[in-house]
């Protein structure tokens, strides 16, 4: 397609000082040098204006440099390592090919597509294949992928840097990205069918499409699957191209070397893109002339030289800006070149095929096109993905779980994992694991796949003994009320929450307070009410005096009486009875107001204060939370905190400074035998656990406070466990699900222990005991006085 060009060229007589366009062809082969001295030698005998290639990304630095140092421009077809885009670096450099920077991006949204997050890179150790994956690993890690590992294929020895089959089958993803040419990705494809790390167990993205029929036929069903991302023309995304332009290219191809000329649909992109780069000259340079032949006989002026680092095109600056400037649309695409950087600015397009069975073999099929202004659609509405292992199901990028035996340790802690005695149809007796936990791994079973081997860890051990067991191998996983803290967390891994926790503060329930006769009285202290009696007397005397001798209730009384009776309209008035009098004189109405006033504030303020002190009696505990813990209202030898555990940790950290003053306990279960027989007043436990044995078990004892220290519960795994992404994915799965909601609903909302017994929202008449003794006292004293006046009344009659 270069020498189509040039021919072409001369067909539509584009002509540059009167001659039409010539051209030299250099071969190279990859090795630097030999392509800068094949290049060096043509440089001297004719007027070389322009560069077309180099093929390879590590040629093309040294023919880019060596252009600048010349001043006349090259232009790349197929060189893409994003190095090259530095035009202060490469100011002659241009490209026609996407660089491996809008592959990255492409990569990106295909990873995306797929919800796949991790990868490993088999790149080439040049400039092409460690280019492109410095910049696939950078756009992974802005979008929050992650690339597991980066194998090295040396070009020198051809063959993987390490053991291919172990630095896969030990790898945390099984998506696998190859950045190699074709010749380098037939070898590694080779190597990995050897290892046996193709599909299913790995999905394979290619960056070059190589003859997959080569390929042996037995060994073909596990090359199903594999996908290569490329880049192509606009032709095939259905973006415009100059059809007028690629039917003459080919017709002239044609008839100068039909028998190099292959089918129209199997001419490499590559020499389309060649094309327009050898076009992008002839279109340049016409424009560049147009201009300088009106001032000059000649527009190409060099400075000769037989040594070629010594000549110089005189002129190059305004060629290279006309070459800048160019715009047309190509056999690729629209053709147009950035100002700030070497790429192509328009026309950057990319096809993803997929291997599929077809009817002579297997074959790269088409399936999927990107742009840089569209992401990744289906190639054709019929376009069908087939994946490895032949499924139309996309793959994971983790290992899968399926048939893998774990071994499993539970703790058992009621209520996550529990155990329970079973009798079946024959009569044998046996055990069975129910609970929270053993209900998890179940969903998970039915989700993953695996085998469960579970062990049931004894109640008396401790938590940080698990984690031991998972650093050890014991087990492979341990599922339990396990808390994630940043020391584990250093020795194991941890899967997402499986338990949202905090920490509670259990106690006994508040047993029934000595009884006091005098809490009525509480509520208005002693001096309070001394000063109420004194008012009542003084305002008693008064009225007594200010009424006696115009008040009809008061006359004819005596002494003793009128007071007796006036102190009774104050102390009427004062609780806000009344009495069965009134006042007569302005000055009695005058206390009697006041009174009204100070019976208004103190039967109010009685009311309110008696209301809360009966509603603290009712809550009132030992305490009322952690707060009071840290304050040290409680002996710190009273608080029970279980030994080796996260709440330890926490105790040391937030309550005694480092300093072990609490009562030790070893299990869970010994909280609850230590508060029922008052070796300690509280503890301070997970709140799972806690509220099913005050809800279930234990219904003398309560929670007080509220939850704190909030954590997650985690299943321990070992450092970089193959399995851990799609174990975190299935609980990820669960928790939108709503079926870990659904669990906890199950295991700890259940009450065994009835509320309504034992808190009582009514008033006590213990609380009340004293007010109802002073009644019955009045009483008695009423009746006495009754017998009294009956017995002075018939002494009268007898005298009479």
């Amino acid at each position: 397609m270069f020498k189509a060009a040039i021919l072409l060229s001369q067909q539509f007589n584009i002509t540059i000082d009167g001659k039409y366009i010539g051209w030299k062809v250099v071969q190279t082969t990859g090795n630097r040098m030999g392509g800068l001295s094949s290049t060096c030698r043509e440089i001297p005998n004719s007027n070389i204006v322009g560069i077309v290639g180099p093929a390879y990304s590590r040629e093309a630095e040294v023919i880019a440099e060596f252009g600048a140092s010349i001043n006349i421009p090259v232009i790349s077809y197929s060189a893409t390592n994003p190095d090259l885009s530095d035009r202060s670096t490469y100011p002659t450099f241009y490209r026609t090919v996407s660089s491996d920077s809008a592959a990255a991006l492409a990569m990106v949204e295909l990873f995306t597509r797929y919800n796949w997050s991790s990868c490993i890179i088999i790149y080439q150790n040049d400039a092409f294949g460690s280019g492109g994956a410095k910049v696939i690993k950078e756009a992974f890690n802005d979008n929050g992928f992650k690339v597991s590992q980066m194998v090295i294929f040396d070009i020198i020895s051809l063959s993987i840097r390490g053991d291919l089959q172990t630095i896969l089958l030990t790898s945390a993803s099984r998506i696998v990205i190859i950045w190699a040419i074709v010749d380098y990705t037939n070898l590694i494809l080779q190597n990995a069918l050897e290892a046996d790390v193709l599909g299913p167990r790995f999905t394979w993205i290619l960056s070059s499409s190589v003859v997959f029929s080569s390929f042996n036929v037995t060994s073909q069903e596990k090359l199903i699957g594999i996908l290569t991302v490329e880049p192509v023309t606009g032709s095939v995304a259905n973006a415009p191209i100059n059809n007028v332009l690629l039917n003459a290219a080919y017709d002239i191809w044609q008839q100068y070397e039909s028998e190099s000329f292959p089918e129209i649909t199997k001419v490499d992109y590559y020499a389309l893109f060649a094309f327009d780069a050898t076009w992008s000259f002839i279109q340049a340079l016409q424009q560049y002339c147009s201009k300088i032949s009106n001032n000059s006989p000649s527009c190409i002026s060099i400075a000769d030289s037989s040594f070629c680092f010594d000549r110089y095109f005189i002129n190059g600056d305004k060629f290279i800006n006309a070459l800048s400037a160019t715009v047309f649309l190509g056999v690729s695409g629209l053709v147009q070149f950035s100002v700030n950087v070497t790429d192509r600015k328009y026309g950057i397009y990319y096809v993803a095929k997929n291997v599929q069975y077809v009817t002579d073999g297997i074959e790269a099929i088409p399936v999927l096109v990107w742009s840089n202004s569209n992401s990744w659609t289906k190639y054709t509405h019929t376009s069908v993905i087939l994946w490895p292992g032949n499924t139309l199901i996309p793959p994971t990028d983790y290992p899968s779980i399926s048939n893998v035996k774990l071994k499993i340790g539970v703790f058992e802690v009621h209520p996550f994992t529990m155990t329970q005695n079973i009798i079946d149809n024959s009569g044998q007796n046996y055990k069975k694991i129910i609970g929270y936990i053993p209900d998890l791994i179940d969903l998970l079973v039915n989700r993953m796949g695996f085998i469960p081997q579970i062990t049931v860890v004894p109640g008396n051990s401790t938590y940080n003994s698990l984690v031991d067991a998972v650093v050890n191998g014991v087990f492979d996983i341990v599922v339990a009320d396990l808390t994630v803290t940043s020391a584990r967390s250093e020795r194991v891994s941890f899967s997402s929450s499986i338990f949202d926790n905090s920490l509670r503060v259990i106690t006994r329930k508040r047993l029934t307070d000595s009884m006091d006769l005098m809490a009525f009285l509480k509520p208005l202290s002693v001096k309070l009410w001394m000063v109420l009696l004194a008012a009542t007397i003084c305002t008693g005397f008064l009225i007594c005096l200010y009424e006696r001798k115009d008040n009809e209730a008061l006359q004819n009384r005596s002494i003793i009486g009128s007071i007796a009776m006036s102190i009774w309209y104050s102390f009427g008035n004062v609780v806000g009875y009344g009495v069965d009098f009134d006042v007569r004189t302005a000055a009695g109405r005058l206390i009697t107001a006041s009174l009204y006033m100070l019976s208004l504030v103190i039967i109010a303020t009685y009311t309110a204060n008696l209301a809360s002190d009966l509603m603290v009696l009712k809550t009132k505990d030992i305490i009322s939370g952690i707060d009071d813990i840290k304050n040290g209202k409680l002996s710190y030898s009273r608080v029970g905190i279980v030994i080796n555990s996260s709440i330890e940790d926490y105790y040391l950290r937030e309550i005694s400074g480092g300093i072990r003053n609490f009562y030790s306990l070893m299990t869970e279960k010994h909280i609850y035998t230590s508060l029922l027989n008052n070796i300690i007043d509280v503890a301070i436990m997970d709140s799972g656990v806690l509220e099913y044995a005050t809800s279930t078990i234990y219904c003398n004892l309560t929670l007080v406070g509220t939850g704190f220290d909030r954590s997650i519960f985690g299943i321990a795994m070992p450092k970089q466990w193959l399995y851990e992404e799609a174990l975190d994915f299935n609980i990820l799965s669960l928790r939108e699900s709503g079926e870990l909601d659904n669990l906890r609903i199950k295991w700890f909302q259940g009450s065994a222990c009835s509320d309504s017994p034992d808190v009582s929202t009514s008033m006590s008449i213990e609380s009340t005991s004293g007010l109802f003794i002073i009644f019955i006292i009045l009483l008695i004293l009423s009746l006495l006085l009754y017998i009294w006046e009956k017995r002075h009344y018939r002494e009268i009659i007898f005298v009479h």
